[in-house]
């Protein structure tokens, strides 16, 4: 587990600038709108809606956009056709990146991701050629500067059944299978403790550690391809490591 956390946390800053730049609510929209497609319309028996829900609550999407979004992808009301992609890369120094995707534009979105890697040292890779380094797990989040109690969330992890618990630079955070992630989430919405993020992830088995020149290329990388608009999330086994 060692490295996860400073990547949460690097995550977690990113989503900040990402909803600075104004394109949250067009990514959110595109994810609600797949996951009810793919799990169906109700929060509660969707664990990957209720994670799109609460980010776009977060940040302060009208609740009758998100009402519209599920109903798109439902079929309950039209519009575009959004379809989910998933592509798989390298990066500087061999570092594994794993892109989901959802756009209504196939041959835009691989052009977009293809040039991003090209750009930044490293190349686009066939279907699993790096998915099998990534597991889809539950991810819940605390911040130590927000007044989080460690023992405390400890406690009520253990007993709704989560898999792992990773304290490092400040984030605690709350690790679970996929299938528990909504009882595990809702044993801390019902203790009064509201995460600082929680969603589904895909977390690296192992990591590989990125310094120097390389850590830099690899970051300008990752920025690079959460800018664009069809990209919803950017997972990698990287641990960047300060120094030469």
């Amino acid at each position: 587990m060692a490295g996860h956390s400073k990547w949460a946390n690097i995550r977690f800053r990113k989503a900040a600038q990402d909803a600075r730049r104004g394109k949250v609510f067009t990514k959110l929209i595109a994810e609600i709108t797949v996951a009810a497609r793919l799990g169906g319309g109700d929060a509660d028996a969707n664990p990957r809606l209720r994670s799109a829900v609460d980010k776009a609550l977060t940040a302060n999407m009208p609740r009758d956009t998100i009402t519209r979004a599920i109903k798109r992808g439902t079929g309950e009301a039209g519009g575009a056709a959004i379809e989910e992609i998933r592509y798989e890369g390298y990066g500087p120094n061999g570092m594994a990146v794993l892109v989901e995707c959802t756009t209504d534009n196939r041959n835009r979105a691989v052009s977009e991701v293809r040039h991003a890697f090209s750009k930044h040292g490293g190349n686009l890779g066939t279907d699993g050629s790096v998915a099998y380094l990534f597991e889809a797990v539950g991810s819940i989040v605390f911040a130590e500067s927000q007044g989080a109690d460690e023992e405390r969330i400890m406690e009520i992890a253990l007993e709704a059944g989560a898999d792992d618990i990773d304290s490092a630079d400040g984030i605690i955070e709350v690790v679970t299978s996929k299938q528990d992630y909504l009882r595990v989430e809702r044993a801390f919405v019902e203790a009064g403790l509201t995460p600082q993020m929680s969603e589904l992830i895909q977390r690296p088995a192992s990591h590989i550690e990125v310094r120097g020149e390389a850590a830099e290329q690899s970051a300008k990388l990752i920025d690079t391809l959460e800018q664009l608009d069809d990209v919803q999330n950017v997972f990698t086994n990287a641990v960047f490591v300060e120094g030469d």
